[in-house]
């Protein structure tokens, strides 16, 4: 089931098709920001991701919840190049990009956070983003630093504030909190012009303020702005997402509004108890 603000109908006569994902006899205007149609991903005998078919909006907030070893992280790597699906397509905005490296995926506006954090460590929380900064610019490769009031020092400053580290610019991201480095983590991913960011468990390891903290981050998040966000604990997923699919067994199980998937049985029972 998809939300209602993504479903907008049209007639056939229009050429519309119908979204993946979405009731049988749906049909929807073409403002999907990702579309996987069959995507598969093989590891020798393993099906790790077996024809998985769903769609995210232009601007919806999503999530996909499932217990370890369902397929979430893998349908990610498929997603971003890592790992090429086996079979299937990715669509992209209207563009196929089944067949595109990681960086060319990047340079049309898609991010990715990692379960772990992918930060460096040594530098300061700023030298992070401004490196973040640079990596998505035109002109990344120039060895001269930026002077203050360059559009990439900008940009770093803007982020800093939308993360709210400003106030630990200077730091280190070795002597960081947990809850500080999945901020500085999320602040890399919004540098340049993203337009679908995929969340893997940024929530994981948070302490409930830290979770409030992501909570509040992610609802600043623009309007225009589409995110698919991995997560196991569904009280997150129903505060910031619109949309929930649970896959299980590298299968898509179920896909509704959070309160559809946290009142479905099967889903109860496999994910959070017979007696939830």
């Amino acid at each position: 089931m998809a939300s209602i603000t993504s479903l907008r109908p049209r007639g056939r006569e229009s050429g519309a098709r119908a979204r993946p994902g979405a009731p049988p006899g749906s049909t929807l205007l073409t403002g999907d920001a990702l579309v996987l149609d069959g995507v598969t991903r093989v590891f020798g005998a393993l099906r790790a991701v077996d024809d998985v078919s769903l769609s995210v909006a232009a601007g919806e907030k999503a999530a996909i919840l499932g217990s370890n070893g369902a397929g979430k992280t893998t349908l990610f790597n498929a997603i971003t190049g890592d790992f090429p699906p086996t079979a299937g397509r990715i669509h992209f905005f209207g563009e196929d990009i089944t067949a595109l490296p990681p960086h060319e995926r990047i340079r049309k506006g898609l991010r990715r956070t990692y379960q772990s954090s992918l930060l460096f460590r040594d530098l300061t929380v700023r030298d992070n983003l401004f490196l973040a900064v640079r990596g998505v610019a035109s002109g990344r490769f120039s060895f001269l630093r930026a002077r203050a009031g360059h559009a990439s020092t900008v940009a770093t400053d803007d982020l800093l504030e939308r993360v709210r580290l400003s106030h630990i610019a200077q730091e280190r991201v070795a002597n960081l909190a947990h809850g500080q480095q999945r901020q500085l983590e999320i602040g890399m991913a919004l540098a340049g012009a993203p337009r679908l960011i995929l969340f893997d468990e940024p929530a994981a390891g948070l302490s409930p303020a830290e979770r409030r903290e992501l909570v509040t981050l992610l609802g600043s998040l623009p309007p225009h702005m589409s995110y698919l966000l991995i997560e196991h604990d569904l009280e997150i997923a129903m505060r910031v997402a619109s949309r929930v699919t649970v896959m299980h067994n590298g299968r898509v199980l179920k896909s509704g509004t959070p309160d559809d998937i946290e009142n479905d049985a099967q889903v109860q029972a496999i994910y959070m108890g017979a007696r939830h």
